[in-house]
């Protein structure tokens, strides 16, 4: 009797487990990213976007503003987290101009991969500067009772976006920086943010052996600055983050080509890379 006891429950075991199991492999609520509820109306350009935003945007206090009515902008994906370097945001551009859209989460590359369109429902986010560049997100206070604009939570992200079509990032193309306009004012207003190429430069310490950004170098920021030849440190650096997946990477002893997210802190460019493939040899060195 005990045998037939232990032999029934084992086959109960067994269904229960195969019954589980199908659960498993066909999932019944397939995982939704984004608001597919958002509508595409009542688009703003990225450029009316920072212009009617200006003095809260460039003021040099790191001030942000909500938005209260409900206005949306729609952009494509030019830079992520894919290569560790640009942090927790991501940069979109719909042709008018480029911001950044902070986000704390990681592997955002996962669902916004370059190329990729999305709308965006601003209504009860924040747009500010820190360091006046154009951001979107929400306030952040720190330990010293500064506040600025930083990253929103990942679930409050989710509310406000919606993927459009599929990613084409054949229609991610970068603009090449102009170095004669290094120092005009209405350049780096215009253009932070954006992805761009500044070709033909070469590094000031490309000696082969100091790399994009050591731990015992790195600062407040976990990040390296580096200069380039021929251009004031004051007015453009590369830099990197100590996580990024090249930081350890030589910086290149020859004439480069490099594209990344143009971003500014005050009055100075720092080219974000996204990865190591931003780096190409010139088309036309000069040394």
């Amino acid at each position: 009797m005990k045998k037939l006891i232990y032999i029934s429950i084992a086959m109960a075991c067994c269904l229960s487990t195969g019954c589980m199991n199908d659960d498993w492999d066909t999932p019944t609520d397939p995982v939704t990213i984004g608001n597919n509820d958002i509508t595409e109306d009542n688009i703003v350009s990225i450029a009316q976007l920072k212009s009617s935003n200006s003095t809260v945007v460039f003021s040099s206090t790191d001030t942000y503003t909500q938005f209260t009515e409900d206005i949306k902008i729609k952009g494509r994906v030019t830079g992520n987290d894919v290569g560790g370097n640009v942090y927790s945001e991501v940069a979109i551009d719909d042709g008018t101009g480029a911001i950044l859209v902070c986000i704390s989460e990681g592997g955002l590359f996962s669902y916004l991969p370059l190329g990729q369109e999305i709308l965006i429902s601003l209504k009860d986010l924040y747009i500010g500067g820190y360091g006046q560049q154009p951001e979107i997100g929400t306030p952040y206070v720190n330990k010293n009772e500064r506040s600025y604009i930083s990253r929103m939570n990942r679930m409050l992200w989710q509310q406000h976006f919606k993927l459009i079509g599929t990613p084409d990032p054949t229609k991610v193309i970068a603009e090449e920086f102009d170095k004669s306009k290094v120092k005009n004012e209405n350049y780096l207003r215009a253009n932070a943010g954006k992805l761009m190429t500044i070709k033909n430069v070469t590094f000031k310490k490309g000696d082969g052996t100091t790399t994009f950004a050591p731990e015992e170098e790195k600062d407040a920021g976990n990040s390296v600055n580096r200069g380039l030849k021929g251009i004031d440190d004051a007015s453009l650096v590369v830099r990197t983050s100590t996580y990024a997946d090249f930081a350890g990477d030589a910086l290149p002893t020859t004439p480069v080509n490099l594209t990344g997210i143009f971003t500014r802190y005050k009055n100075t460019w720092q080219i974000l890379l996204r990865t190591a493939d931003d780096i190409q040899p010139a088309d036309n060195p000069q040394q």
